[in-house]
C-alpha cells in the first residue's frame, strides 16, 4: 500500500492510520511546546498587584510601627513613594519596606506617630503590606498637614 516506508517499522506504524495519529500527536506536542515558549508573562507590576490582593484578603493581621516615610523634596504633595515599618511576631521582629508609587491616593497624609496594621502571610511572615488598593493599615490625617493657598487666604 505505501511502498516508500522502510519495511523495518512495525506494521500499526506503517498503516495510514498510524502515521495520522503519529503526525497528529506530533502536532498536538508542538502546539504545548509553542505555547509554553511563547506564552504571555505577567509584568513584575501585575505580579506586585497580585501578591498585594492576596495579602489583602488572605493576610493575618498584626500591630506595626512606620520607621520611616520619606518622600521627594521637590513634590508638593508630600505623598511619600516608600514605607519603611517594623512589626514583631512570635517574637520576631520583621523590618519591611513596600514601594508605594502606584498607591498614592492611599497614603497621602499619612501620620506616622500613630501604630498601624499589617498584613502578613502565616507561611512567611516576612511577607507583608500595610497598604493595598483594597486595604489599608494606615492612620490617616483628618486635615491636611500641609495648608495650599486657598487654605492659607480663608485663615485671614
Amino acid at each position: 500500500m505505501l511502498p516508500h516506508l522502510p519495511t523495518h517499522l512495525p506494521f500499526a506504524l506503517r498503516t495510514p492510520r498510524g502515521i495520522a495519529a503519529i503526525s497528529v500527536g506530533a502536532a498536538t506536542l508542538l502546539s504545548i511546546v509553542w505555547y509554553i515558549v511563547r506564552r504571555p508573562r505577567p509584568t513584575p507590576e501585575e505580579i506586585e498587584r497580585a501578591r498585594r490582593d492576596l495579602l489583602a484578603t488572605m493576610g493575618r493581621i498584626t500591630d506595626g510601627t512606620i520607621t520611616d516615610a520619606p518622600f521627594a523634596p521637590d513634590d508638593p504633595t508630600h505623598t511619600p513613594h516608600l514605607l519603611m515599618y517594623d512589626y514583631r511576631i512570635a517574637g520576631v521582629t520583621y523590618e519591611c519596606a513596600q514601594d508605594v508609587t502606584t498607591l498614592a491616593d492611599h497614603v497621602r497624609d499619612i501620620r506616622t506617630d500613630l501604630p498601624i496594621q499589617v498584613r502578613y502571610d502565616l507561611h512567611n511572615p516576612a511577607n507583608s503590606i500595610v497598604v493595598s488598593e483594597s486595604w489599608s493599615g494606615l492612620r490617616l490625617t483628618t486635615h491636611h498637614p500641609h495648608p495650599n493657598e486657598s487654605d492659607i487666604e480663608a485663615q485671614q
